[in-house]
C-alpha cells in the first residue's frame, strides 16, 4: 500500500517541492527561493507543519475547513463510498444515490425556490456553469441577444477563464486574454477606501445604483444577469453599507434581470446562517456554492437554481457538465459534512457563541495605531490598514507593502492571516472556541505590534499625496 508520510527533511521537500509543483497564485521562483512552509497534519483550529510548529489557521484553510480539521466521520463516509461506488458519472440518463441525496438536501437548505442543483468540482467551475445557464435561459425565452453580465470591480468569482472574466480582479485580466466579451464591471461597495466625503449609506445607494446605470447604457433587453459575493472575500472582506444590498434588489426586480449570489465563501454557516443571502436579505435566482459545502474535505461546487430557470433549462439539451458532477465521493462526503453542520448545531454555535464574541474582540482592534476600520460579518472579518485613521488614508508605499509585512509578522508568530493589499483578514473555522479566539488575538496583536515597530524602522508611516 502506498502510504505518503512526512519521511524526509523540510529542506528535501522544500527543493523537490521547488523543482516539481507549481503553485497557485505564486512567483514560483521566490518559492523556490525562499522555500514553502511544509504543512504534515491538522486538527481542530490547527495546523502542524513539518517541523512541529502548531499554526492557527485564521483563514480555514481558504474560507472552507467550516467544521475544523481531523474530523474522521468523513474519512469514513469517503472510505464507505470508494467501497461501494468510487465513480459513475450522471450523463447519459444515469443517476446514483449520494447526488440525489445531496440535492434533495441543498434544495431542503437553499432560501426560497432555489430547489435544482447543477453540480461542479467547485467554484469557479460553477460559474462558469452559471454563464451558460443565464445566457442558455434567456435564449430559450427567445432573447439571444440578452447575454451580458454584469459584476464588481474587485469581486472573485474564481480562476477559469469565464469565472476570472466574472471577477473583477485586474491582475488576473492582465493575463490570458481575459475577460471574455459581454461582462461588464461596475465599481464595489467599499465606503473606507471609496467613499470620499459621502455617508456610508449615501454610498452604498450611489454605488448599487451604478448596476441601474449600466443597465440603461447596456440596455434592458440586452443585460442578463448581475452577479456578487453578499460580502466580497478575497477583494478583502468588503461589507457593503446597510443601504447597499436592498437598492440592488430593487433593481434586479425592477428590470427583470437574474440575480446570482455567489456564496462559494459566505455559505454553509460563514455569515451564521446557511447562508450569507438569509443574512443580507438577498433573494438570488441562483447560488454558487463550493468550499463549506464539503469542508474541503473534498472538491465539490455547485449551481443552486431556482425554479424559473431551472423549468426553461430543462425544456432544452443543456449542452454542459463535467466528468465530475456530482462525483459520488464528493458528494457522500459532502451529505455528511452538512449533517454535522445541522446536528451539532455550528451554525448555532456561529451565531451565539462564536461571532459574538469574535465581533467584539475583532472591532476592539481600531484601538491599534495601524488599524483604521475593523469590518466583520459571521466568521469572516478585514481591517484596514492606515497611517492616518482620520483621513482614511493610504500608504505612501506600493499597495500591498504594509500589509504583506503584517502578513508575514503573523506566519512568524505561527498565525495563518491573510493580506489583500493594505487589508488584513480572516475566516476561521466555524467550530473555533472562545479560548482559541483569545489565543488568536494573542497572535493578532503581538502580530501587529512587530509589524508596526518595522514599518516605523522603516519610515513607512507616511500618507500618500
Amino acid at each position: 500500500m502506498s502510504i505518503i508520510t512526512n519521511h524526509m527533511p523540510t529542506a528535501e521537500l522544500q527543493a523537490l517541492d521547488a523543482a516539481h509543483h507549481i503553485h497557485p497564485f505564486s512567483t514560483n521562483a521566490d518559492l523556490g527561493r525562499d522555500g514553502v512552509r511544509v504543512i504534515t497534519r491538522a486538527k481542530g483550529v490547527f495546523l502542524t507543519d513539518s517541523e512541529g510548529e502548531e499554526i492557527l489557521d485564521g483563514m480555514a484553510g481558504l474560507w472552507c475547513v467550516n467544521i475544523g480539521y481531523g474530523r474522521e466521520e468523513l474519512a469514513e463516509v469517503a472510505a464507505r463510498q470508494m467501497r461501494e461506488l468510487p465513480f459513475y458519472n450522471t450523463f447519459f440518463k444515469t443517476t446514483h444515490v449520494p447526488a440525489i441525496a445531496l440535492a434533495k438536501k441543498l434544495a431542503e437548505l437553499a432560501p426560497g425556490d432555489l430547489n435544482h442543483v447543477f453540480y461542479a468540482g467547485g467554484g469557479s467551475e460553477a460559474n462558469d456553469t452559471n454563464i451558460r445557464l443565464v445566457r442558455t435561459y434567456w435564449a430559450e425565452k427567445g432573447k439571444p441577444d440578452k447575454n451580458v453580465i454584469i459584476s464588481r470591480k474587485n469581486a472573485y468569482h474564481g480562476s477559469t477563464v469565464g469565472s476570472a472574466s466574472l471577477g473583477g480582479m485586474a491582475p488576473m485580466h492582465a493575463q490570458g486574454g481575459i475577460p471574455i466579451p459581454n461582462i461588464h464591471h461596475i465599481n464595489q461597495p467599499n465606503w473606507w477606501a471609496e467613499g470620499g466625503g459621502m455617508s456610508p449609506e449615501e454610498f452604498g445607494l450611489a454605488r448599487a445604483r451604478e448596476l441601474e446605470e449600466a443597465i440603461q447604457e447596456l440596455g434592458e433587453d440586452r443585460v442578463a444577469a448581475f452577479i456578487a459575493e453578499p460580502v466580497q472575500g478575497a477583494g478583502g472582506v468588503i461589507v457593503a453599507p446597510d443601504s447597499y444590498w436592498p437598492e440592488i434588489q430593487r433593481i434586479c426586480d425592477k428590470y427583470e434581470i437574474l440575480l446570482i449570489a455567489d456564496e462559494v465563501i459566505c455559505g454553509f454557516g460563514r455569515t451564521g446562517n446557511w447562508f450569507g443571502s438569509q443574512t443580507l436579505g438577498i433573494r438570488p435566482h441562483i447560488m454558487t456554492v463550493a468550499k463549506g459545502l464539503s469542508s474541503g474535505y473534498a472538491p465539490i461546487g455547485a449551481s443552486i437554481v431556482c425554479d424559473e430557470v431551472a423549468e426553461v433549462i430543462g425544456n432544452c439539451e443543456f449542452n454542459h457538465g463535467y466528468t465530475y458532477s456530482g462525483h459520488p465521493v464528493a458528494a457522500a462526503v459532502a451529505l455528511e459534512n452538512l449533517r454535522i453542520l445541522e446536528e451539532e448545531k455550528i451554525i448555532e454555535h456561529v451565531r451565539d457563541v462564536a461571532a459574538p464574541y469574535l465581533k467584539e474582540k475583532w472591532e476592539a482592534l481600531v484601538d491599534h495605531p495601524l488599524v483604521g476600520e475593523a469590518r466583520i460579518v459571521g466568521m469572516m472579518g478585514s481591517v484596514a490598514l492606515t497611517p492616518n485613521k482620520e483621513a482614511r488614508a493610504k500608504f505612501a508605499s506600493e499597495p500591498g507593502t504594509i500589509g504583506l509585512i503584517c502578513r508575514e509578522r503573523c506566519f512568524a508568530n505561527n498565525l495563518i492571516m491573510r493580506h489583500v493589499g493594505d487589508r488584513l483578514i480572516i475566516s476561521p473555522p466555524l467550530i473555533i472556541t472562545p479560548a482559541e479566539i483569545d489565543e488568536m488575538f494573542v497572535r493578532i496583536r503581538k502580530s501587529l505590534d512587530e509589524a508596526h515597530a518595522e514599518i516605523l524602522r522603516q519610515d513607512l508611516m507616511k500618507e500618500a499625496a
